[in-house]
This record gives C-alpha cells, structure tokens and sequence, in this order.
C-alpha cells in the first residue's frame, strides 16, 4: 500500500513539472537567464581595443550613481510616473464605468475609447508629431484662435516630457479600460438592484460596492502602468529622442543609448539591474498593501 501511494504522488510530481515545464523554459530562456547574464555583466569594465574587460566589482554602480545625468533622468521618469499612472487609472476607470452604462451608441463609444490602444506604438507617434508641429499642428492652430503664437512643444525643455506624458495618457487610457469593463462586467446585477431597494444613490452603489470589487482590477493594472512607466522607447525615438538635453529622457530610453549608441554594454547593465531591483520592490509593496484591501470572489 505504502508503495502505490508513493509512485502515485511520484506520478503527480512528475505531471505536475511537465504542466510546469514549457512556462518554465520560456521563463528561463527569456527572463531568468537574460536578467542573470545582466547582473554578470554589470560587474564588469567596458571593454576597448586597448584595453580587454575586467572585474571591476561595483565600480559601475558607483560611477553611474554619482553622474548628475542619472538623477535627471531619475527625476523625468518620476515626474512622468507619478503623472501617468493616476491619471490613466483615473480616466479608465471613468470611461469604463460610462461605457458599461446603459447608454445609446454604447459599442461606438467602446470602440471609440480603444482606437488609441489598437494604433501601432510608431504610428500613434508619427499621429502626434503632426499635432505638435510648430505653426502647422493642431494645438497650435487651436492656440492661434486666442492671439498666441507658435509654440514649440517638443523643442523646449518646459515642454517636452509634458508633451510625451500627453500621449502616453491618451494611449494607455483606453487600453486599462479593456480591463475595468471586463471587471464590471462580472459584478452580478442583483447587487445594484439591492442597492436601490436600500435607497443607496448611484455614487454611494459605486463607492461602496464596484470599488472594492474592482480592487483586484485596479492592483492588475497599477502594476502594469508602473511597468509601463519605464519601459517607453517608441515615442521618444520619433518624438524627442530624449531631448532637448535630457529634457524628456526616460530610463528605458537610456538603456538603449548607452547599450547602442555609446556601445557602454556594463553601464547599459547596470541601469537595467537597478530599474528591474526597484520595479520588483515596489511591485512587492504593491501586492502586500493592498492584499489587504482587495475584495476576491
């Protein structure tokens, strides 16, 4: 008896890893073994014609902490974050609510809502390239209505990432809408229907019941906009390209530069070991402080 049961949990363990196994492989493949080769060559020199890489230990951590262009940067991605994300959740949450209302057109308003998330990340660039034209784009002409003049909008550092953190909210908005009208949708109708014969009014029904059900939606896609915060590229390249002197640098953007154009492979590593150290902390913090305020059915 005691051998049936040991071969038939042998048996589940082994059913168990080859269920787990492709997940598995992909992961390591394109997640567990890039990010260790990254941390490897962080503590490396970079290398020249002269002078082969070396083990330098956390040299380069040191040297990219005390660069002044670290905490601009640093500091533009903060801005951009701390802009992005509430606003974004904020709109989505808003449009969500409208277009799951019983409302006439409600699947033109829908579709209308998601057009940005289905425009190509370089198509939706190029789109507010033209907006952002001085003295031909759109804002401009609206501007020139009131007396004012051109105005450069991806040529002046006050301006620049304010530029880009408009069209990062105008694209994610509607894609973090998918996910809050997929959430209403599971909230059964007779919750509503108790709430009236409650007397409780609409705001009341929504603070009180849809919040804290959507709870779990909201932490899925506050971790999802704080990944999203540091990982755009697209727009910047036909943007801003970071500038005007770092004016509208991101950290992902940087990367790429210092692994690409200035071929800087350890620093290009270091900057990716921190940004993935800090994403996996506070994604940590998420998870736990709000774990205790998220609802699951």
């Amino acid at each position: 008896m005691t051998r049936f049961f040991t071969s038939d949990r042998r048996q589940q363990a082994l059913y168990g890893w080859l269920l787990l196994m492709p997940a598995l492989v992909l992961l390591s493949l394109f997640a567990f073994i890039p990010a260790a080769t990254t941390l490897w060559a962080s503590f490396f020199s970079r290398a020249t014609v002269r002078h082969p890489t070396a083990f330098v230990g956390i040299d380069n951590y040191h040297n990219l902490i005390a660069d002044p262009a670290f905490w601009h940067i640093v500091g533009n991605n903060l801005t951009y974050a701390a802009v992005t994300i509430p606003i974004s959740v904020a709109l989505a949450l808003i449009m969500a609510l409208w277009a799951n209302a019983n409302i006439p057109a409600r699947s033109f308003v829908r579709t209308a809502y998601f057009l940005p998330t289905m425009l190509p990340m370089i198509a939706a660039a190029n789109l507010w390239l033209f907006f952002y034209t001085p003295g031909l784009g759109l804002f401009d002409r609206v501007t020139a209505l009131f007396g004012m003049g051109p105005t450069n909008w991806l040529g002046q550092p006050e301006t620049a990432l304010w530029a880009v953190i408009v069209v990062t909210i105008w694209k994610e908005s509607g894609f973090f809408m998918i996910f809050y009208l997929a959430a209403l949708q599971t909230i059964a109708p007779d919750l509503r229907e108790a709430a009236r014969i409650e007397g409780a009014s609409r705001w009341a029904y929504t603070r009180r019941v849809v919040l804290p059900l959507l709870m779990p939606t909201t932490l899925f896609i506050l971790i999802n906009a704080m990944i999203n915060s540091v990982r755009l590229i697209d727009h910047l390249f036909i943007l801003t390209k970071g500038g005007p002197n770092n004016a509208s640098k991101l950290l992902l953007y940087w990367v790429w530069e210092m692994a690409f154009a200035y071929l800087d492979q350890p620093s290009a590593a270091v900057l990716t070991v921190m940004i993935i150290a800090v994403l996996g902390c506070i994604a940590t913090v998420q998870f736990i402080f709000f774990e205790r305020r998220t609802h699951y059915r």
